[in-house]
């Protein structure tokens, strides 16, 4: 017989203002604009350690950790091939396959690993960085670790981290 537990924690402070855009496939984008998104975080486990999944009080600093490093920052994504992103002094010059040109502090800038913006490649960005950050600190692994960023308000979108 196999089981399952989960814990789900979601905080007030589990949140963060950015900005961002949306490149899209064609080369277009969408205007900058920002959100002040939230984060639920679920996480599963086939047993329990000492009656927990995992302890509460360990996981919402890492969270909030993870939140606050994307707080009132302009996302962009790396991997992205519609942007180019090239560093200037103590800017960044953002360009865009449609002609765009930013010119941006870099200490207002946050350039992300992933492929866009929406807000499922932010909800795997954090998914990732939770389970690092837990790894590291906690040598402990989820079986699975959903992740759900909101957008706005009835708009969220989620990922789930599965560990073999």
């Amino acid at each position: 017989m196999s089981t399952a537990f989960s814990i789900r924690v979601y905080k007030q402070y589990f949140n963060f203002a950015s900005s961002h855009f949306m490149l899209f496939q064609d080369g277009t984008r969408e205007p900058l604009h920002g959100h002040n998104y939230r984060v639920q975080v679920r996480g599963n486990a086939q047993d329990l350690n000492d009656d927990m999944v995992f302890d509460f009080l360990n996981i919402k600093p890492i969270v909030r950790e993870v939140c606050d490093s994307l707080d009132h920052k302009l996302l962009i994504p790396k991997n992205n091939p519609h942007l180019v992103i090239e560093e200037r002094e103590k800017n960044y010059l953002l360009i865009a396959r449609d002609e765009s040109v930013f010119s941006i502090p870099q200490s207002d800038v946050l350039i992300l690993p992933i492929e866009n913006t929406s807000a499922e490649r932010i909800a795997a960005y954090i998914a990732y960085q939770v389970s690092e950050k837990v790894l590291l600190k906690y040598q402990f692994e989820f079986k699975e670790l959903e992740i759900e960023v909101e957008e706005t308000p009835g708009q969220s979108a989620i990922f789930i981290l599965t560990k073999n």
